[in-house]
């Protein structure tokens, strides 16, 4: 949806606020257990994209790593952009050092490139089911596409796959 020179605003809301709108507005995962903190996009004073900024995988926990675990919009355009830039700001200035999302391999990703995220390549995707600890099925287990915005000063992201390629250089 074009705004032809309305101009969207960014506006607090709760976790729990934003998590109503996901439900109701995200493609394929409307359903989110929490958040940390979220942000909302108005048009016109009526709430047209949510963003909700959440923990990473346990294995990522405490590296000042934050995961954008849903981003939702009515269509407006430029609303993801705005979103994302601005869950990515907020992050730098509680002292997070990236921060990472996912999505689908067939999403292009242009609102990401566009508030600075890097393509990071395909995870393996999977179930988080183990022996040792049964979880439910994942909704979507195939593989996703992961996106990077470095917000600290060093030049190269730290994943695992990107450290070990630097080492054998």
């Amino acid at each position: 949806m074009r705004l032809e020179g309305k101009e969207l605003k960014l506006a607090p809301i709760t976790v729990k606020s934003a998590l109503t709108r996901v439900k109701e507005w995200h493609r394929h995962l409307p359903d989110l257990q929490g958040g940390l903190f979220a942000v909302a996009v108005e048009h016109e004073g009526a709430v047209v994209g949510v963003g909700v900024a959440g923990n990473p995988a346990r294995v990522w926990q405490g590296q000042a790593k934050l995961v954008i675990s849903r981003c939702a919009t009515t269509g407006f355009e430029n609303a993801c952009s705005m979103i994302y830039g601005a869950l990515a700001r907020a992050a730098k200035a509680l002292g997070y050092a990236e921060v990472w999302t996912y999505t689908l391999p067939d999403e292009p990703g242009t609102s990401l490139r566009a508030a600075g995220f890097q393509d990071m390549g395909l995870t393996d995707g999977g179930e988080w089911t183990r022996p040792s600890r049964v979880r439910n099925a994942a909704k979507r287990p195939e593989r996703k596409r992961r996106w990077l915005r470095r917000i600290s000063g060093d030049t190269f992201p730290s994943c695992p796959a990107h450290s070990k390629a630097q080492e054998s250089t």
